[in-house]
Order: C-alpha cells, then sequence, then structure tokens
C-alpha cells in the first residue's frame, strides 16, 4: 500500500503535470470576488489531484480550493489541496508557482508535497523526515540562513493590520541591515525554507487548515525549521501570521522587527 507521504507526492505531481501542460495557452478565469480568481488551470489540476487521492483512499475527506469540501462527513483525516498557488503570477505567464497537497490527520499534518511544475522538483514530506525529489531522486531538505533572504508575503487579507504590515518590514531599517527582501507571491517560497533557498518566510493571516500552507508549515517542521506564530506562539494561536525560519537567530531576529510594529499597550 502506498504510504501517506508518497500518495501526497503522486497527487501534487499530478496536479503539476496539468499546470505545466496548461501553461501559456488561453486560460478560462473564474471571478471569485474581491479580484481573485481561478483559471481553468486550477480546476483541471485540482481535478487530477483529486482522483489520485480518492482512488487510493476513499473514504477521507478533502477540501480543494477550488471545489470546496468533500467525502465522509466528520473524517478524522482530510486532504487538503490548493492546485495552483500563484494563480496571478501563472495567468501573467510567470513560473513561480506551487502545487501544494497535504493530509490533516487529527490535529496535526502528517503527510505533504509541494511541487514546484517547471523546476521539475518536489519537495515532501511523510511527517518525520523532509526531502526534494528530483528525477526520482530523493534529497533531505536542509535549512539554512547563509542566503539570508527573507521572503515577505504582501497579498491580503492582513488581519493584524494596524498593529502588523508585512509590507513595512521592508522599510525598517533593521530589517535591510540584516536580510535581503523577495516576494514572490507564491507558498513555494515556504518549501524553500525548508531546502535552504531562503531564510524565512513571514506572512499575515489565519492559516488553520489553509489549503495554501498546510503543505510548506509540514515541510519546513520536518525539516527543523523554526515555526511559530507572528508573535512567537503557536502557529494557528493567538494573532496568527506566520514566521517560519532556517534557524532560531533568524527567527529571534524577525521577531523583534514584527514587534515593533506593535503599539505599546496603554
Amino acid at each position: 500500500m502506498t504510504t501517506d507521504g508518497e500518495l501526497a507526492l503522486t497527487a501534487a505531481q499530478a496536479g503539476a503535470a496539468v499546470v505545466r501542460a496548461m501553461y501559456g495557452t488561453s486560460l478560462t478565469r473564474f471571478d471569485k470576488g474581491g479580484g481573485d480568481f481561478a483559471t481553468a488551470a486550477d480546476v483541471e489540476a485540482e481535478k487530477a489531484i483529486l482522483g489520485v487521492l480518492r482512488g487510493a483512499r476513499p473514504y477521507d475527506g478533502v477540501i480543494g480550493e477550488e471545489s470546496g469540501r468533500a467525502g465522509p462527513q466528520g473524517a478524522e483525516r482530510v486532504w487538503l489541496v490548493d492546485p495552483l498557488c500563484g494563480t496571478l503570477n501563472y495567468a501573467a505567464r510567470s513560473m513561480l508557482v506551487a502545487v501544494n497537497v497535504a493530509l490533516r490527520a487529527g490535529s496535526g499534518v502528517t503527510a505533504a508535497a509541494s511541487a514546484d511544475p517547471f523546476a521539475g522538483e518536489v519537495f515532501w514530506t511523510d511527517g518525520v523526515d523532509a526531502y526534494a525529489r528530483r528525477d526520482g531522486v530523493d534529497q533531505r531538505l536542509t535549512p539554512s540562513p547563509g542566503s539570508r533572504l527573507v521572503d515577505v508575503n504582501l497579498d491580503p487579507p492582513f488581519p493584524n493590520a494596524p498593529g502588523f504590515r508585512a509590507a513595512l518590514l521592508l522599510a525598517d531599517a533593521g530589517f535591510a541591515e540584516r536580510f535581503h527582501p523577495r516576494v514572490v507571491s507564491t507558498t513555494l517560497a515556504v518549501a524553500w525554507v525548508a531546502a535552504g533557498r531562503r531564510a524565512a518566510y513571514v506572512t499575515d493571516g489565519h492559516l488553520r487548515d489553509s489549503v495554501h500552507f498546510a503543505a510548506g508549515i509540514a515541510l519546513c517542521r520536518a525539516a527543523g525549521c523554526v515555526v511559530t506564530g507572528l508573535h512567537g506562539q503557536p502557529p494557528h494561536a493567538g494573532a496568527g501570521g506566520l514566521v517560519v525560519a532556517a534557524d532560531r537567530e533568524t527567527h529571534e531576529s524577525l521577531l523583534e522587527l514584527v514587534g515593533r510594529q506593535v503599539a505599546p499597550e496603554r
């Protein structure tokens, strides 16, 4: 029987194949309101992913970004599917996108994969260790702060504004002294922290059961990154948001910078 980790990887690869095949074609758009939209590639990639998951685990639940919740009510095991993270990038013919698949079993994510359709690699975890698979070969993920590159998510929503605005990090002199900012607008950058290609990643938002972030968070935890909410609390608690860093020193520096934005109590 295929393990959950391998299934997450296979499902992400199926979605990535669709995303790659439809890239650059004329794509129908489906308006979601508020300037957000999906494309036909999002929809078709999600169908491919769900086909893999349902074929192997018919009794599991699924939450898909495009199709919503499906499967048995109250299922203890639920797959979280983001078929194309970076839709606006993709529609503008930019190759910075990810295909995310994660399994929540009980209160935690126990398997996950984040595929880069254009680099031909999949970052994946069995809940214990984290790997990058390329050309059928797995290499263990090793975080590193060496690049000093920090990806900051500037896409809404911003539930902690005005107390915290991710964009203000980029204008903080302390940030410029320690780090080099990047904004790629896809959660592929979260996987890059686990892989040592980013020193850290920062975002606002309430991320519990997020189809966008569940896979990346699981990868980073399995790789040994430091993963908390905006104020150092456990993820999905308190103010929410996410600060994930390759090492504790980088993480503490970012928490200090985030803390500068918080208005003092009167």
